[in-house]
């Protein structure tokens, strides 16, 4: 006698990410197991769309909610799941992918399915800030202010968020903040402070790479005031694994934690910038969400793309540099030629 089949729906958002949609859906139909599965596809029409879809679907006992989209779409959907029966799982073709990343789902869509056919299921860990969910990351300062220009800059992809990265990196002020877990209270100034429930923002940009989804902690990442010149390192080190190692680098791991800073300003969740008062409180939550995952999680990691990403993005780095430098110093040489230009009539 079979096995009653389980009801499983693919939450998609059209605008996300890069990839086609439609060449998805054709995957899905040629490559789900059907013996195990009895689908259908919803498309998200707005922002918020796909938490009242999820939510709907659970209520009504769907076994799995695949969340086709970026990291926005996977947040959405993954709050409505939080306690349920549902399990959560994902096809990746956002910009960033920071929760299928850390869970090591491929980014090939054909690879992703593969997994939902197995059907290997585990329950992580996620975090709260302000009371609002998130899977992977959540912070201030630096990371926060980039994602509110990210989320402002009209085209999204790595580039863009590489770009808005530079532009601002090189005159943001460090902030300072009060910093009080459930064990002590300290001070920082801050170029920026990083929760992490999962490893990484997105990417393989690693900023809490000692995080993990089960141990019911959350892994704390300050970066202090740092010059130019460290920026090298710390971009080496962001994508191998290592910034915890950097000098400009503190971090803790804690349960609970309360933020309070001068004035209002923006925090992000998960790269969603939200606007927030002078305290923030931030706490992780126990085993509360169902995720599909890979059975044979890769250990080893391929080094020579996080050197070709790192050499890249150094690379647009030196020359934004280099042409905020050259800009300098064309504002010098104008005023130059205006004095000698003074001099020279007297």
């Amino acid at each position: 006698m079979n096995e009653e089949k389980k009801k499983i729906s693919f939450i998609i958002n059209p605008i996300s990410g890069t990839q086609d949609k439609e060449q998805i859906l054709n995957l899905i139909d040629e490559r789900l197991d059907r013996e195990k599965y009895k689908k259908e596809v919803v498309y998200t029409e707005h922002a918020g769309d796909a938490t009242n879809i999820a939510t709907r679907k659970a209520k009504e006992g769907t076994d799995a909610i695949i969340a086709i989209g970026g990291d926005g779409t996977v947040n959405e959907i993954a709050r409505a799941l939080v306690h349920t029966e549902t399990t959560l799982g994902i096809i990746p073709c956002g910009s960033g992918n920071g929760l299928a990343r850390h869970l090591q789902i491929p980014m090939d869509s054909k690879r992703a399915i593969k997994i939902i056919n197995e059907g290997i299921t585990d329950l992580i860990d996620y975090g709260k800030i302000n009371d609002v969910p998130f899977f992977c990351t959540c912070g201030v300062g630096f990371d926060a202010f980039v994602s509110l220009k990210f989320a402002k800059a009209g085209k999204r992809g790595p580039l863009t968020y590489l770009e808005k990265t530079l532009l601002e990196g090189l005159k943001y002020q460090p902030e300072t903040y009060e910093l009080e877990t459930e064990n002590s209270t300290t001070k920082y100034k801050a170029f920026l402070i990083a929760c992490g429930n999962a490893s990484q923002y997105g990417n393989n940009a690693y900023i809490t790479p000692q995080a993990t989804l089960t141990d019911g902690l959350l892994d704390v990442t300050i970066l202090e005031p740092f010059t130019v010149l460290d920026v090298p390192s710390l971009a080496f080190q962001l994508f191998n694994k290592t910034i915890n190692q950097n000098s400009r680098i503190k971090t803790f791991q804690c349960q609970t934690l309360r933020i309070h800073r001068a004035k209002p300003g923006v925090v992000h969740y998960d790269g969603d910038p939200m606007m927030t008062g002078e305290d923030i409180e931030i706490k992780i939550i126990e085993k509360g969400l169902r995720v599909i995952v890979p059975s044979n999680v890769e250990k080893s990691s391929n080094m020579f793309q996080k050197a070709h990403v790192y050499i890249n993005d150094l690379k647009l780095f030196n020359e934004a540099i280099v042409d905020d430098i050259s800009q300098k110093n064309k504002l010098i040489l104008n005023k130059g030629k205006e004095q000698i230009k003074k001099l020279t009539k007297s």
